[in-house]
């Protein structure tokens, strides 16, 4: 018994670590017994993160571990050692970006899971992979021991199908009323857009993904994925599974924080908000709908509790957002203290005089609190977050089984 992972077989040209992952499983000795599955993203700022940033890992089981290590070493050199060093053209992509760099790792037990709190938070170098039975190629390697080490306990699940075609830049075919029907379905989640009824099940760019859609549960995700397939408008697929995943987890996240505002800056056209506060500088981008608003609400004095994930240039990146309490947006006269009407100006450096009882004060001004725009806590819209992200909604909706 054992743990393989994968990863990094992708680049922004094409390929995808999920298809490869399926064909390597495939392609195993019939004795051995493959589990379920599991595809974890991780920390969305690597320097050599994959396109989806995915990794994948599965638990086997075989009497005979070094006929399948023969098994790996041979697969290993005929499918996945010719991919190190793919990129995308500069004519397809101009993102900064590494050469693809496979890995793959055995383990006869399952790291301690602290490698994967680390991978999923900060950056990791390849030299502090836990030291597996069997390990082949780069930088994968780091994905891969992450996705074995990862504990599972708070996952969901994406039942992935891949197309037919070998041209990944033709438009994918997905049956839209089939869509719109398995978003109704108890258990699955994340499908649809709910401000414009746009789907989320497509990747974006050169991918033989045809879609992902995913499930509070293994069985949600599958009957979502079978209807999907089956639907007359959904183009052919050459394979599907169903994977456990840390999608929605939250587990990127660090603890909250509590900052004082100091000052928020606007990018003129863009509208990204950057808020200085007594901590870090804050970024919430225009793409982030609520979050994107209420930080260009925020004024100096404003005390807020954030949730987002540090830059390696030292900004937060805003995944959540809330005002504790904020100064007043605006001033006014006070109440007189004995009839509680509200005092009046006597004019230029005269004070102020009650109009019922005609008393006088000296001159001055109370702060009139404006309530902010939204008084929970605030997220990006569904087709602007994270793959990590969890709702807000539904911070205990997920399924082990």
């Amino acid at each position: 018994m054992g743990w393989l992972g994968l990863d990094d077989t992708d680049s922004l040209d094409g390929g995808c670590t999920t298809a490869t992952f399926d064909a390597l499983l495939e392609g195993l000795p019939r004795q051995v017994d493959v589990g379920v599955p599991r595809l974890v993203r991780l920390w969305p700022f690597a320097q050599r993160r994959t396109r989806g940033n995915a990794a994948l890992a599965v638990e086997l089981k075989c009497d005979d571990e070094d006929a399948l290590m023969r098994h790996l070493d041979a697969w290993w050199a005929k499918h996945l050692e010719p991919l190190h060093g793919a990129v995308a053209p500069s004519s397809i992509s101009d993102r900064p970006q590494s050469p693809a760099s496979p890995g793959m790792v055995y383990y006869r037990e399952r790291p301690d899971e602290q490698f994967y709190w680390k991978a999923v938070r900060e950056e990791v170098d390849v030299s502090s992979v836990p030291s597996p039975q069997h390990a082949w190629g780069g930088h994968g390697k780091i994905g891969a021991a992450a996705a074995v080490s990862w504990p599972g306990e708070t996952a969901t699940w994406e039942a992935i199908a891949w197309r037919s075609t070998k041209d990944t830049t033709q438009q994918r075919s997905i049956d839209t009323n089939a869509l719109g029907e398995i978003d109704g379905w108890d258990g699955v989640v994340l499908s649809r857009d709910p401000r414009n009824g746009g789907g989320l099940v497509a990747p974006r760019g050169r991918s033989p993904v045809l879609f992902g859609v995913r499930g509070t549960s293994f069985a949600a995700a599958e009957a979502a994925c079978r209807h999907l397939m089956k639907a007359s408008r959904t183009e052919s697929v050459a394979a599907w599974r169903v994977f456990k995943t840390n999608q929605a987890s939250g587990d990127h996240l660090p603890n909250v924080l509590v900052l004082t505002v100091h000052e928020v800056e606007t990018h003129p056209v863009r509208k990204h908000a950057h808020v200085h506060t007594d901590g870090p500088t804050l970024v919430a981008y225009a793409e982030g709908g609520p979050v994107n608003s209420l930080a260009r609400w925020l004024q100096s004095g404003d005390v807020i509790a954030v949730a987002g994930l540090l830059h390696p240039d030292g900004t937060l990146h805003v995944e959540r957002l809330k005002v504790k309490s904020w100064e007043a947006r605006a001033h006014q006269r006070p109440l007189c203290s004995s009839c509680q009407v509200r005092l009046k100006s006597m004019g230029s450096g005269q004070g102020l005089r009650c109009p019922a009882c005609k008393s006088r004060t000296p001159d001055a001004w109370v702060g009139v609190p404006i309530e902010p725009p939204f008084e929970d806590w605030v997220e990006p819209p569904m087709d602007a977050r994270r793959h990590l992200a969890r709702p807000l909604a539904w911070e205990d909706r997920v399924s082990t089984t």
